[in-house]
């Protein structure tokens, strides 16, 4: 694996970022941060390990997902492949989709560790590269869906490759963790601005004014709202708690703030009609 890349010196904004403009800082981004992910949080993700958020709660415990043997399985913001080599473990079908080709450079890698082969290809939420009814679950863990400005054509995008009665389930960033500074020790416990100000965070190459990352925001109505418009109906919300004994530092998420405020929300839903 490659050294962890210099990061370049930016300035935080916030102000709004069109669907382009996202796409264009998100996947630059995490080909620069990819190694460094990996090597951080490799082993706590597991070369075949489905985890939701850096609160360790696995799909094997949660269950979102249901049942995955002989299911044909869609991960959106697959990364190096982790859950959905956990889903092809388990009897599933799981194929993968990513932004990042050095993520899935990664993925190809642990494929060739394992022996356990995922599918992948290089593309976007907003754009599926599959035929309509291709799949019975589509998931994002961490993937994709906080990083898309138009969030209602990458949810119907995902209704169209799903099967009717199909399961959706993805993990995000809690909406309520925008109201606080992004910071792991006791200030990030103090609330600093308006839950509802849905205005996108994003960082700015000082060097060369280029946008290099952006992050959307959205509240949980919003979320339920884009579910509902697009034919879902909403089966879970997990809000998984710190457990006691995890002392992980994931960027603002700690035991110090777990254990006060959650720090991920997963959705379940399944497609009527």
């Amino acid at each position: 694996m490659d050294p962890a890349p210099e990061h370049p010196p930016v300035r935080v904004e916030r102000r709004p970022v069109d669907e382009a403009e996202s796409r264009r800082a998100n996947g630059p981004d995490w080909d620069r941060y990819a190694d460094e992910y990996q090597s951080t949080h490799g082993e706590f993700l597991g070369d075949a390990g489905f985890v939701w958020g850096p609160e360790g709660l696995t799909e094997a415990v949660a269950g979102v997902l249901g049942p995955v043997a002989d299911r044909d399985v869609l991960e959106v913001g697959s990364g190096a492949g982790q859950c959905s080599r956990w889903v092809r473990a388990q009897g599933g079908r799981s194929y993968g989709l990513d932004l990042s080709l050095r993520q899935l450079q990664h993925s190809r890698r642990i494929d060739d560790e394992t022996g356990i082969a995922v599918p992948s290809v290089l593309g976007t939420a907003t754009d599926l590269p599959f035929r309509d009814d291709s799949f019975d679950i589509v998931f994002s863990s961490f993937g994709a869906l906080q990083f898309v400005r138009d969030l209602p054509r990458a949810v119907a995008e995902t209704a169209r490759v799903l099967r009717p009665g199909g399961r959706y389930a993805f993990s995000i960033t809690h909406p309520t963790r925008w109201m606080f500074p992004d910071d792991p020790t006791e200030a990030g416990l103090v609330a600093s601005q308006s839950y509802w100000d849905r205005t996108p965070y994003v960082e700015v190459d000082d060097a060369t004014g280029v946008v290099s990352y952006v992050e959307h925001h959205r509240t949980l109505g919003d979320w339920v709202a884009v579910l509902s418009r697009a034919g879902f109906l909403l089966t879970d919300l997990v809000e998984p708690e710190w457990p006691a004994a995890h002392d992980r530092v994931w960027g603002g998420w700690s035991r110090t703030r777990g254990l006060v405020t959650p720090g991920t929300a997963i959705f379940g839903a399944r497609l009527t009609g």
